[in-house]
């Protein structure tokens, strides 16, 4: 008996086989080898094509039932992970209108604060948790502003996780914690924002049917089963964000919990017990996987656009050709903390929600030409992407989120002793590594939704602990240093 988990990421689709008694991963696929390419037609805008994700999918697919052996039918279950806040639109034939607008595109922030304005931030705040900002909303009200011809042939608008069910099972259906990542979900009356949809002019008919983020979601259709060599039939019992997916493969699901992930973007997402919010709407909280009215669990997220890609620029840009990213980590690590005052600010991924949606741009400062090399370079990139997450993990303080323990894979910058020894150190909150990711989590939230284990206890039994990660507390002092230097800057 054997569970199925993909993780629809904006560099690769990731695919594993996980064995539901023994909860071990018996095979894991990615695919493209290499980054999948995201296009910007225009200056802060990022683009996707769809029907590559599927095709990225069959590749990752074909290659786990080939090296695992595992019989099709002996799937019981299928769960999703995907990359959040992104922008689907088919037809009524389920054919793509338009390439996905994705979770770094900032076309739509002028959109989303025309609503926060027009509605009125206490509104927002209260019944939305977020100001509607560069979410998904916000994205179709730039579809329908821009490209009317495109508008009005939708029938439905997904989040990338609805599209790859929906090719999987040839139904569209969404779910609360989805809606709320779009902010389309009013948490005070537990129900569509049928105001927000109003001041951006959408057609409530265009949002999918909400099915349970655990639960019967829909079945492998013939078609599908074809394409893709499994079973028809087997149901689909899980989809989530990322994040909340991350948060979940790390058994991170009651309040005061910390989960944390460093791939092209990186974030921190605490869980709360309660219904709260930022004032400024700097980090964001959304419905988390267990959410419920009665028993309330907001993932409340810190979300960085520009961490590993650029950690990614630096590597096809500075490194010399061939250098791997563990030589970059080696040779990073030779040069001091604090770069010789050599500063990174890392934000040229787009508009960045926790500086209240402005767009910075990437920068270097500080660089002396008789003392910096690469290797200074490289620290001070990642010397940076930390100090973006301490800058918002302060946000976070501000909320009253403890921030005591940090966990996370061991996976994309976590990879690095020198990230993640900087992280600790700066935050003084030390950090579990765990042998897991995002596919493996999407597998086992599958097994949750099927009713194959009874609950989280059971479905994480199996999760391992790599190492633990503490603060380096006899160079604090130039860990600050660095990090009061990066904020001025900032």
């Amino acid at each position: 008996m054997y569970l199925l988990g993909y993780d629809i990421g904006s560099s690769s689709v990731k695919a594993s086989l996980v064995d539901a008694q023994s909860g071990k991963c018996v095979a894991q696929a990615a695919y493209p080898e290499s980054e999948a390419p995201i296009s910007s037609p225009q200056r802060g805008w990022a683009e996707q094509n769809p029907n590559d994700w599927w095709s990225y999918l069959k590749h990752a697919t074909s290659h786990v039932m080939y090296s695992s052996g595992v019989a099709s039918e002996d799937i019981v279950a299928i769960g999703i992970s995907y990359q959040m806040h992104g922008l689907v639109c088919v037809d009524r034939d389920q054919r793509v209108l338009r390439p996905a607008i994705i979770w770094c595109d900032s076309r739509a922030v002028p959109y989303g604060e025309k609503a926060f304005n027009d509605l009125g931030p206490e509104f927002c705040l209260e019944h939305l948790l977020n100001s509607p900002g560069n979410f998904t909303a916000a994205k179709l009200a730039w579809v329908k502003q821009n490209e009317p011809d495109v508008y009005a042939r939708i029938d439905k608008f997904m989040l990338p996780g609805d599209y790859i069910a929906m090719r999987l099972s040839g139904t569209i259906a969404t779910t609360v914690s989805g809606l709320s990542e779009g902010i389309m979900w009013d948490f005070k009356r537990d129900e569509i924002s049928h105001e927000l949809l109003d001041c951006l002019g959408i057609d409530p008919e265009l949002v999918a049917q909400v099915k349970p983020t655990f639960g019967m979601q829909g079945i492998v259709s013939a078609q599908a089963a074809a394409e893709l060599g499994l079973a028809q039939g087997t149901p689909i019992t899980y989809r989530a964000g990322d994040q909340p997916n991350n948060a979940l493969s790390l058994n991170v699901f009651n309040p005061g919990e910390i989960a944390s992930t460093a791939g092209t973007s990186g974030v921190v997402y605490g869980v709360l017990g309660e219904v709260a919010h930022d004032p400024q709407s700097r980090v964001n909280p959304f419905a988390h996987v267990n959410h419920s009215a009665e028993s309330p669990r907001l993932g409340v997220l810190l979300c960085i656009n520009g961490t590993g890609i650029l950690n990614s620029w630096v590597k096809h840009n500075i490194a010399e050709p061939g250098t791997s990213y563990h030589q970059i980590n080696t040779l990073a690590a030779k040069a001091p903390i604090g770069c010789d005052g050599l500063s990174i600010i890392p934000f040229g991924n787009g508009a960045e929600r926790m500086l209240c949606n402005r767009q910075v741009d990437c920068s270097l400062h500080g660089i002396d030409f008789n003392r910096h090399t690469r290797a200074h370079v490289m620290r001070a990139a990642q010397e940076g992407i930390v100090f973006s997450f301490m800058y918002g993990i302060e946000i976070m303080q501000e909320m009253g989120m403890p921030v005591n323990r940090i966990r996370a894979g061991n996976a994309n910058m976590f990879l690095s002793p020198l990230f993640r020894e900087t992280l600790a150190s700066i935050s003084g909150a030390p950090i579990e590594l765990y042998d897991t990711d995002g596919s493996v989590g999407a597998a086992r939230g599958a097994g949750i939704g099927a009713g194959v284990y009874l609950g989280p206890n059971e479905a994480f039994a199996a999760l391992r602990k790599l190492a633990d990660v503490e603060p380096d507390n006899a160079n604090q002092q130039a860990y600050v240093d660095a990090y009061e230097r990066w904020k001025e800057l900032l």
